[in-house]
Formats: structure tokens, C-alpha cells, sequence
């Protein structure tokens, strides 16, 4: 999923760049409504399931504590190895997100475009 939203990511920045008045940006806007849809649903998932890996994390802390033996600190050790790489991918979902939202302003300044506050757009 990284790649994938790393190489989309390098597509639109491309498209950015280019000066080609050949470019669709109606329908390029609308491509990329979907996939920063796509990839937020993606987020919100990877939110629910590092939210709770976390908070099982904590909960087999907390009994172990109570509890001791040697297994529940294994478990914890394991827990807490694999809480690391749900975090950084979650973070990285995350930010593409924001950073696609961004990209979509950019857009929007190429048909002409621009954002005014309280989400209201001027031609």
C-alpha cells in the first residue's frame, strides 16, 4: 500500500508540473476525489485496528503487572514490536491524505480556482 500511494502521489506531482493545456483537470480532480477516498477509508481502517492493537498492548501490560510470568512479558515484547510498524504505517496514511488534499488545491488553482475560507470556492 506504501508504494502505492507513494507512486500516485509522484503521478499527480508530475501532473502538476506539466504545462499541457491538453490536460483534463475536471476529470483529473474527479480521479483524485476517488483515490484520496479510497486511501482515507484506508486511514480510517488502519486508525480502528492501531487503536486497538494499542490498547491490547496496554491491557496486557496492565494484567501482567497483576499476573507476572514470563509469557505475558514475551507477549508484551511482541505486542509492542509489531504496535511499531502499525504506527508508522498509519502515519504514513495519514500524511499522504493531507498531502493529497493539498495536491487537490493545487488542482483547483489550474482550472482557475481558489480557495476562500469557511470552504467556499470563487471563479
Amino acid at each position: 500500500m506504501a508504494d502505492r500511494i507513494r507512486q500516485y502521489m509522484a503521478y499527480i506531482d508530475q501532473l502538476l508540473k506539466e504545462e499541457d493545456e491538453s490536460i483534463d483537470w475536471e476529470e483529473e480532480m474527479k480521479k483524485h476525489l476517488v483515490q484520496i477516498a479510497f486511501f482515507a477509508h484506508e486511514r480510517f481502517i488502519h486508525l480502528i485496528v492501531t487503536v486497538t492493537f494499542a490498547l491490547l498492548t496496554v491491557m496486557t501490560f496492565l494484567f501482567t503487572i497483576s499476573n507476572f510470568s514470563f509469557e505475558l512479558v514475551l507477549l508484551i515484547l511482541a505486542l509492542m514490536i509489531l504496535l511499531v510498524p502499525y504506527i508508522k504505517h498509519y502515519f504514513l496514511l495519514e500524511n499522504s491524505v493531507q498531502d493529497m488534499y493539498e495536491q487537490y488545491d493545487k488542482m483547483q488553482q489550474k482550472v482557475g480556482r481558489s480557495f476562500v475560507r469557511m470552504g467556499k470556492y470563487k471563479r
